[in-house]
C-alpha cells in the first residue's frame, strides 16, 4: 500500500525515530537490493558510509541488514564525506548507501542512494525503489546465499589522492597558505584538514573532532553559525576560512578580512575561474542568482537552468558535457573528478586560485552585485498552498521548471516547496535591495495567506 512520498530533493530524510526509523532503513536496503536484482545485478556489491550523526550506526546497521538479507556484498567504509563514498562506488561497487541528513539539524538523519557510476540515483531510479518499498515483497536470498559484510578503511585515502591528482599541488604548496578549517564535527573532519596539510598549508583546525551531537554549531554552515571561524580567521591572520556541512559535500568560505562569502558569490566566482581556463556550458538550478548568468555570458558561454537539486544539475551536466555546475548553497561540481557536489575538491580548487597571488576578497569583488533574499515558511499543506499561489499570480511571467519562478525586468522571485522539510521556500533577487525586500515581502504574505491549516 502506497504511503507518504519517501524521496525528497536529496534522498530520504526525517527526525530520527519519528519519521526516520531503523525499520525504514532496513526496508530501504531491501528495496535497493531488490531493484539491483531486477537490473540483473544478482549479488551486487553495495558500499555504505555515514556522516558523524549519532544515529548513523543504528541506521547504517539496519540498511546493511536489509541488503545482506537480499544477498548483497556490503562494504562498510565508515565515516566519510558523501563525495568520498561516491568516489569509492565508481571504482569498487555496484551502488552505494550514504547515511546522512547533510545540512539538516542534529535530530535529523537520512539515506541517500548512489548509482554504480558514482552519481546520485536518478529521479526515475528513486521512484522505482520507492515503488518496490511500498508495493512489493523484497527479494529474499536463500539461507546459504545471504550476503557478506566487509570493511574497507582506505576510501578516504583514495579520495584525497584523487583530488591531489587534479589540482596544482606544487603551486599551492609554494604559496604556503594559512587556512582555518571548521568541519563542524562532521564527516569533513576525516578529510579536509589532512588534504590541506598535504597541500602544504598551515592548517588551524576548528571543530574537527568527530562528534555527531554537533556541540559547537548546527551542520549547516551559514554566516550566523560561523562566528567562531570568522573570529579565528581575523585573529590568526589566515588567508581564508573554510567550513563544511554535515556530510562535507558543500563548502562555505570566509575571506582574509573575516567576511563571509555569500554562497551565490562563491558559485559565480568559481564559474568565472573555470571559464577563464576552459570554455563550455555551465549548469545551475532556477534558484541560483543572476550573478552566475552575468558571469557565464561575459565569457560567451551558455548557462543552463534546471530544477532544484544536485541530482538534476548533475544529470544535465552529463547530458551536455558541461565544464562546471553547482548550486547557490556551496555545492560545487567539478566533472573532471566526479559528477557530484564536493566540499573537499572545492577547497582544493579555491587554494589553487589563491596560489596565484590574489586574495579571496579581490576575487569576490569581481562578481556582479545583486541582493538575494530568502525566507522559509512552515506550511501545513504545501501542495494546496502552491496551487493557491499559482492562482494569485495568474497573468505574470512564470517559469514552472521547479516551483513557480516569476520574472520581472529588474528582478525575480521563486516560490517552491522544500524537498527535505515541511516548508515553502521563497527567494527574491534584484540589483536594488529595496526592490528585493519588496518582492520577498509580497510573496511571503501570499504564501502565508495560502496556507491551508488543518481543521
Amino acid at each position: 500500500m502506497r504511503g507518504n512520498k519517501l524521496f525528497g530533493t536529496n534522498g530520504v530524510r526525517g527526525i530520527v525515530n519519528e519519521s526516520m526509523t531503523a525499520l525504514m532503513a532496513m526496508r530501504l536496503g531491501e528495496s535497493l537490493a531488490t531493484y539491483l536484482h531486477r537490473e540483473g545485478v544478482k549479488r551486487g556489491v553495495v558500499a555504505i558510509g555515514r556522516d558523524t550523526r549519532i544515529s548513523g550506526e543504528m541506521l547504517g546497521s539496519a540498511a546493511r541488514s536489509g541488503l545482506l538479507s537480499c544477498g548483497c556484498v556490503v562494504v562498510d567504509i565508515g565515516i566519510v564525506p558523501t563525495p568520498a563514498l561516491q568516489y569509492y562506488v565508481r571504482e569498487n561497487a555496484d551502488a552505494g548507501v550514504m547515511v546522512t541528513a547533510s545540512h539538516n539539524p542534529r535530530e535529523y538523519n537520512g539515506i541517500k542512494l548512489v548509482a554504480g557510476d558514482g552519481a546520485e540515483f536518478s529521479r526515475e531510479s528513486e521512484a522505482e525503489v520507492e515503488r518496490i518499498y511500498y508495493e512489493e515483497e523484497p527479494y529474499r536470498a536463500k539461507w546459504n546465499e545471504t550476503g557478506d559484510l566487509r570493511y574497507d578503511r582506505l576510501a578516504v585515502e583514495r579520495y584525497i589522492d584523487g583530488i591531489l591528482g587534479l589540482v596544482d599541488v606544487d603551486g599551492i604548496r609554494s604559496a604556503r597558505l594559512r587556512v582555518v578549517v571548521d568541519t563542524g564535527c562532521g564527516a569533513g573532519s576525516v578529510v579536509t584538514p589532512f588534504l590541506l596539510s598535504r597541500l602544504g598549508c598551515e592548517v588551524i583546525s576548528l571543530n574537527a573532532q568527530v562528534d555527531g551531537t554537533f556541540p559547537s554549531r548546527n551542520p549547516e554552515p551559514t554566516e550566523d553559525a560561523l562566528g567562531e571561524l570568522i573570529d579565528l580567521v581575523k585573529t590568526s591572520g589566515a588567508d581564508l576560512g573554510i567550513a563544511h556541512d554535515g556530510d562535507a559535500d558543500r563548502i562555505a568560505l570566509v575571506d582574509e578580512r573575516g567576511s563571509f562569502i555569500n554562497e551565490e558569490v562563491l558559485l559565480a566566482m568559481m564559474a568565472d575561474q573555470i571559464l577563464s581556463q576552459r570554455k563550455g556550458s555551465v549548469v545551475t538550478p532556477v534558484s541560483s542568482s543572476l550573478r552566475i548568468r552575468d558571469v557565464v555570458e561575459s565569457h560567451g558561454c551558455e548557462l543552463v537552468w534546471t530544477a532544484v537539486g544536485s541530482i538534476d544539475v548533475e544529470q544535465k551536466m552529463r547530458e551536455i558535457g558541461a565544464v562546471f555546475g553547482g548550486e547557490g548553497n556551496g555545492g560545487l561540481i567539478f566533472p573532471e573528478l566526479q559528477y557530484c557536489r564536493d566540499g573537499a575538491m572545492s577547497a582544493a580548487k579555491i587554494l589553487e586560485i589563491l596560489a596565484g597571488k590574489t586574495t579571496l576578497s579581490e576575487i569576490a569583488r569581481r562578481v556582479p552585485e545583486y541582493h538575494t533574499l530568502k525566507a522559509k515558511i512552515p506550511i501545513h499543506d504545501p501542495q494546496a498552498a502552491m496551487e493557491s499561489v499559482a492562482r494569485a499570480i495568474e497573468g505574470e511571467r512564470v517559469d514552472t521548471t521547479d516551483g513557480l519562478k516569476v520574472w520581472y525586468d529588474d528582478s525575480w522571485a521563486l516560490i517552491r516547496p522544500s524537498g527535505t522539510e515541511p516548508l515553502i521556500r521563497v527567494y527574491a533577487e534584484s540589483k536594488k535591495r529595496a526592490r528585493a525586500e519588496e518582492i520577498l515581502a509580497r510573496f511571503t504574505e501570499i504564501v502565508k495567506s495560502a496556507d491551508a491549516k488543518p481543521q
